[in-house]
């Protein structure tokens, strides 16, 4: 991203006025201004991302300005509005990125934003069109400074430097198992589903499935390192990470095995029960396990993704799972099934199958654990208790630590 100097800035505006006077022109009276419906920030340690939803698609341009350092977004043919104006009270103190924010009619046509920093910023900008209930969004992505500006997805990839600061270092406060007798400690990945700007299922209550299996994925990793384990999360806070950088995630810390968790959703609030689920590249088993794919895949379209161009990330979406990672992932998530049957219900006696995106590692044996369904009122209410949620965690490391005590890790 280029900074402006302020004669430069006049240059560009000046250049700007008579690029878009004859599109004006042409629009006419008929073209009526964006009205601005919602405005969400999303902080996080390894990016802030800030969404402007609106009734329309968004002409925009933006800028890096220095001295303070600052973002300007100008948005066109838009008028400022009460929802605008009440995105700097959004802004959290404690945001490593964003320092304050402010909008107003910069031209009679156009709407300027200005992000003061607190750091130096690669910025990604993009549009979303409508999905699952959003209507067009504008999307600011605010990456550390040092982040290739190509490739900003590997800074999730990698983790930020607080995130490997962590506590998912896989410090053990007993014994350390052995793997195949090197020594080794076993490596798992837990995935906490959602995040961010994609809140996955949502109950009628309000419980919202990404801070629902936020809480569990810590209370699964904190169990896990207690047996000596070496684990790490996809996410620690809410944060949107897209579907292939889950994958890479836990291929680059050479996992030995996945487990994605989610609570479930269905269109008949009668629905209910735990489920486990592994990769099926062909389909679906089942009626339920499409639909249940299908709204779990939806994620990234929902969260957004500008670009990867990663080939460490891009390459995970082209393998097809190996047969004896299938062979292991039935093995895991059998042994997990097993034990989440003595906390709850099962929504079937046996391992379901679907496509997966988040399990499309060919190397890794990986699950999704479904701990049971939002949108019914009973399990809506098990899963709001945290007693339960404690429960279902221990269910999952029981059968994990199962699992790995049998089996013969490969790497």
């Amino acid at each position: 991203m280029v900074k402006l100097t302020r004669r430069q800035l006049v240059r560009q505006a000046a250049g700007l006025f008579f690029t878009l006077t004859p599109i004006a022109a042409a629009l006419g009276k008929t073209a009526r201004p964006v009205q601005f419906a919602a405005t969400r920030i999303w902080p996080a340690h390894s990016y802030t991302r800030v969404t402007l939803e609106a009734s329309a698609a968004m002409r925009f341009q933006h800028f890096l300005l220095d001295n303070p350092a600052r973002l300007v977004v100008d948005i066109q043919n838009a008028n400022i509005n009460t929802v605008l104006q009440g995105i700097s009270k959004k802004v959290l103190a404690d945001d490593p990125f964003i320092r304050s924010i402010r909008a107003g009619q910069n031209t009679p046509t156009t709407v300027r934003i200005v992000i003061d920093l607190k750091q130096n910023v690669h910025p990604q900008v993009f549009a979303l069109a409508p999905v699952g209930g959003f209507k067009h969004c504008l999307v600011i992505d605010l990456y550390p400074q040092g982040v290739d500006v190509n490739d900003p997805m590997m800074a999730l990839l990698n983790g930020s430097p607080a995130s490997r600061s962590s506590r998912s270092s896989g410090r053990a406060s007993g014994s350390t198992p052995s793997s195949s007798g090197r020594g080794r400690r076993p490596v798992v990945v837990i995935d906490p589903g959602h995040g961010g700007e994609d809140p996955g299922a949502v109950s009628k209550g309000g419980l919202r499935e990404k801070n629902v299996v936020l809480s569990i994925s810590r209370e699964v990793r904190k169990r896990l390192e207690a047996l000596g384990y070496t684990v790490y999360m996809t996410r620690d806070e809410d944060v949107f990470i897209p579907l292939n950088v889950r994958v890479a995630k836990a291929r680059a810390r050479k996992a030995d095995i996945f487990v994605s968790i989610h609570a479930d959703s269905f269109t008949s609030p009668t629905a209910r029960g735990t489920g486990v689920y592994i990769l099926n590249p062909r389909g679906a088993s089942s009626a339920a396990a499409r639909f249940l794919a299908q709204t779990q895949n939806n994620a990234d379209a929902i969260g957004g993704v500008s670009t990867s161009g990663n080939r460490h990330v891009d390459n995970t979406i082209l393998d097809m799972a190996q047969t004896a990672t299938m062979r292991d992932s039935r093995k895991l998530g059998q042994a997990v099934l097993t034990e989440l049957g003595k906390l709850n219900q099962l929504h079937k006696g046996r391992v379901d199958e679907a496509n997966f995106a988040v399990l499309r590692a060919p190397d890794i044996p990986s699950i999704l654990v479904e701990t049971a369904f939002l949108s019914n009122p009973i399990e809506e209410r098990l899963l709001a208790d945290s007693s339960f949620r404690i429960r279902c965690a221990q269910a999952i490391a029981n059968g994990v630590q199962k699992y790995i005590s049998s089996a013969i890790l490969r790497r």
